[in-house]
């Protein structure tokens, strides 16, 4: 057994893989097949033993536990609080205990968010944009659109001042409007903290992570590259410091020098599991199939497994098998080559394991970099790095001024690749207009 971290994430899926809609892309709808016959419900006296054994493996003073599914919420109200009461029974002297919970908002009535709020939980709500894209793939078991319900549980949400994030995935219907998803999860859903997830959906029978085909409805690494330098241009003028994109934070600090902090972006992966319903233990939520389980908990100290030397080596190979061509890229100190679960592609020169993703990631992290650049050093010497604003705002002043005059049809002296009537040059002609 080597060495444990002195923390680690455990992604807990109390109900398994049910969940109450039918979302076309969802990876994990398929993981019930690996359990037949289950009820899959987690038992109490299994939900005590995760409890106690995840605190005490714990080496920090604030430990998280993340409820996810499936849909969680199908458990009910009684299931969490019975292990908000274990925690409380459990916790160590001076430990803050915080929970998570990743839902659809389908389920949510005054009760549940009167839970959330009274024991601090932080909700994850999955918001695929405004109506037409949320509804593209996110539907119930009918094949009908969710988002009207999902809205529902959003304002019962704010009605009880539950804190919530939201989780955007990005797709094939969604990722072609960028700006359109931003300012709709901004202007109309009020959310101040983002994440936008890739749907990278392998083409195959199984819901394993095999093949190197993937569905239709994936994003391709340029739409992928392009909704996140739109979303940037957006935020980096307006919203730094109100509006918290987690691309945008993991990429601020990898330019500070600091971990991303993200496991997608990590040097080596290993400490983001996943806990099923009945107790079995896989080395991450995207790699819950046969050969990645590494115990049951009910056998098995979780400790034991997390330190375990399979792990370790699940770990590890995130960064033995990057390709050469990644490891001299410039954008290597952010990325890490991404997650191995999207290294499908081979290199320019026919070696294996580059991320399908990459193209993506390379032009965004350097259209990014400048930007990027500022807030770093703006953070170093302690001011703030919502300064960018001001400073943008200057030199877009500038480049405004510089167009006047110029070519219509000429590339902007902004720099930016556009011609000039379709960049600075825009102002000028509506206000001849």
């Amino acid at each position: 057994m080597t060495l444990a971290p002195p923390a680690f994430h455990l992604m807990t899926k109390p109900g398994g893989a049910i969940c109450n809609l039918d979302c076309t892309y969802c990876y994990f709808l398929s993981k019930e097949l690996l359990y037949p016959g289950s009820r899959f419900e987690m038992a109490y006296d299994l939900l005590e033993t995760y409890t106690k054994e995840y605190i005490a493996a714990q080496r920090v003073p604030e430990v998280t536990f993340a409820w996810q599914g499936g849909e969680p919420t199908l458990l009910g109200l009684e299931f969490y609080e019975h292990a908000v009461a274990l925690q409380r029974k459990h916790r160590r002297p001076g430990m803050r205990i915080q929970n998570t919970l990743q839902t659809n908002g389908t389920l949510l009535d005054d009760a549940w968010c009167a839970f959330f709020g009274r024991h601090d939980f932080l909700v994850g709500l999955s918001v695929d944009g405004p109506e037409r894209l949320h509804d593209a793939y996110r539907v119930n078991k009918g094949g009908k659109g969710s988002f009207n319900q999902v809205m529902r549980g959003l304002a019962l949400l704010k009605k009880h001042r539950v804190d919530f994030n939201i989780l955007t995935t990005l797709h094939a219907a969604n990722a072609p409007y960028p700006l359109e998803v931003y300012h709709f999860l901004r202007d109309e859903v009020g959310a101040r903290f983002m994440q936008f997830i890739p749907i990278v959906e392998r083409a195959n029978g199984t819901g394993f992570q095999e093949g190197t085909d993937v569905t239709d409805r994936s994003v391709t690494a340029t739409q992928y590259g392009d909704f996140l330098s739109q979303i940037f241009d957006e935020w980096v003028r307006k919203d730094v410091g109100d509006v918290y994109v987690q691309m945008f934070d993991v990429a601020l600090a990898a330019w500070v020098g600091m971990s991303p902090g993200l496991c997608v972006f990590e040097k080596t992966c290993g400490t983001a599991l996943a806990l099923e319903h009945n107790g079995d233990v896989y080395s991450c939520d995207h790699y819950v199939e046969p050969d990645y389980l590494l115990g049951n908990l009910q056998e098995l100290p979780l400790l034991e497994m997390v330190a375990s030397e399979k792990q370790r080596a699940f770990g590890q190979v995130k960064d033995d098998t990057l390709p050469q061509g990644c490891r001299d890229c410039e954008v290597r100190f952010v990325c890490n080559g991404g997650c191995p679960k999207d290294r499908i592609l081979t290199t320019p020169d026919g070696e294996p394991g580059l991320n399908y993703l990459c193209a993506g990631y390379r032009s965004f992290f350097n259209y990014i970099g400048p930007a990027m650049q500022f807030m770093a050093s703006e953070l170093r010497q302690g001011r703030p790095p919502a300064n960018i604003m001001r400073q943008l705002a200057l030199e877009d002043a500038d480049a405004r001024g510089a167009a006047v005059g110029a070519p219509r049809n000429a590339p902007c002296p902004c720099g930016s690749g556009k011609k000039t009537k379709r960049c600075c040059g825009r102002a000028q002609a509506s206000s001849r207009s």
